[in-house]
């Protein structure tokens, strides 16, 4: 079957690519095992050079990188646009930072020096979604490569041209050929390059089916991985806030990315105090969105990746009215060409309900009443999943509770969360492992060696 670029605000069939056959990749994989010899031995100012010159091409041809988003998977041009441009703000941020983060740690003992320093493992495969597909392989790739390792990615089918032209930027860069590489390959394909022993350990974004997938083959070879699945972040709202701008951060982060997002905010657990004002203030926002052709500047909703992702978004729309939740806002595909679905607001959702443990990748909010501090957080980690939370209160006992109390990898207070090359960035529970981003993301592939010299 073929790799195919497909407009999802048109359904018109951009572009097909034939997967590489097993030659090719056996090829691609010799390569990267090349490359890396070479490439481990590098100095940190010459790799600290290629990111930067990554970073400029991304910032000078963020309007073109970003068309290429938005026409293969539909986000609004303005993030694309501003996600071309966060990805140079991690390249530099590890060109800057890297090679402190990898220095070496002298540490006192009986010795006559000690240390540990921190090695490259060689080629990593990235298996990676479409949602940000430009950032998620960044904030892969900037520290892998700074850190002396190669890289294989894996992208999603659906965004193939994003997956080129990343390895075009990375090699225009100044990076050697061969340190990193696009696989246009199925997903039928990734158990046979993972078990390749060229392969030294993989990094995951996405489902927590392919999570189990990947870790899964990995695990049988006891290859490193780093995962980061699902979430179905709480966005939590106490009396203290100020409930107009909460309300309108709260419309924000359901509607990140078109609702696509895994620290998008998806259920809304408020104080009863509040419950009616914020409920209504945050359907009247909703219901206000801006629903169009992503191209446009005034658009705010653009369509879903893939009719797939809207069929099965709608079939738990569909499935949560039956088991008694009532819907406030939308429910419903949007009639016409493309993936689009209305804003949806849904109260009621009993926790018999599937969609009460499921993760909402769209435009979908349930919203929660909760009593009290205790009954919110509870209700939060109520969950399967653990990565992100936002609390919002202007009382610093509460937020000292809710930032203790939460089971998340991520708890921000009075704002929306967001990935930030200076902070670590990964969840608990069934939203993975291990980290990227900051210091731990740039150590997470590579060998941590004790040295001991008498």
């Amino acid at each position: 079957m073929p790799i195919a670029s497909i407009n999802p605000a048109t359904g018109e069939t951009l572009k097909t690519f034939a997967p590489l056959s097993d030659a090719e990749i056996d090829r691609k994989l010799a390569l990267a095992a090349q490359a890396f010899v070479a490439h481990r031995r590098t100095p940190y100012s010459q790799r600290a050079e290629c990111l930067h010159r990554a970073a400029q091409i991304l910032e000078d041809e963020s309007e073109r990188l970003g068309r290429l988003m938005t026409l293969e998977m539909g986000k609004t041009l303005k993030s694309a646009i501003a996600e071309a441009q966060k990805c140079a703000i991690g390249c530099r941020y590890y060109a800057d930072h890297g090679e402190q983060h990898l220095a070496e740690e002298i540490i006192a003992t009986n010795a006559w020096r000690s240390f540990i320093r921190y090695q490259p493992l060689g080629p990593v495969l990235a298996v990676m979604p479409w949602n940000f597909p430009f950032w998620q392989v960044f904030r892969f790739a900037a520290p892998a490569l700074m850190a002396g390792n190669t890289g294989l990615l894996k992208h999603s089918s659906n965004v193939p041209q994003c997956a080129l032209a990343i390895e075009e930027i990375i090699l225009r860069a100044g990076f050697p050929e061969g340190a990193f590489q696009t696989l246009l390959i199925e997903s039928g394909q990734v158990e046979a390059v993972l078990n390749d022993d060229r392969i030294v350990a993989a990094t995951l974004t996405g489902s927590e089916a392919a999570g189990q997938a990947v870790a899964s083959t990995a695990g049988r070879q006891i290859k490193k991985t780093v995962l980061e699945l699902g979430g179905s972040d709480p966005f939590i709202v106490m009396p203290s806030t100020d409930l107009d701008s909460t309300a309108a951060a709260a419309v924000g982060a359901r509607t990140l990315n078109n609702g696509q997002s895994c620290i998008a905010a998806k259920r809304f657990i408020v104080a009863d105090a509040i419950y009616p004002e914020f409920e209504a203030r945050f359907v009247e926002r909703m219901a206000a969105l801006r629903i169009g052709d992503p191209m446009l500047p005034e658009t705010e909703i653009g369509p879903l990746a893939t009719p797939g992702i809207r069929e099965i978004l709608h079939n738990q729309v569909t499935k949560a009215k039956q088991h008694g939740a009532r819907v406030l806002l939308g429910g419903h595909p949007i009639d016409g060409p493309g993936n689009y679905y209305a804003p949806t607001v849904l109260t009621d959702v009993a926790p018999q309900s599937p969609v009460y443990r499921e993760e909402l990748f769209g435009p979908v909010a349930m919203l929660f009443r909760v009593k009290d501090i205790g009954e919110a957080i509870r209700l939060a980690n109520d969950s399967p999943f653990g990565l992100g939370s936002s609390i919002w209160t202007n009382d610093a006992g509460e937020a000292e509770q809710f930032i203790n109390g939460i089971e998340a990898g991520q708890a921000f207070v009075n704002s929306t969360v967001a990935s930030d090359p200076r902070l670590p960035f990964g969840g608990v529970k069934r939203s993975g492992y291990g980290r990227e981003l900051s210091a731990l993301g740039i150590r997470e592939f590579v060998n941590v060696k004790t040295v001991w010299v008498k």
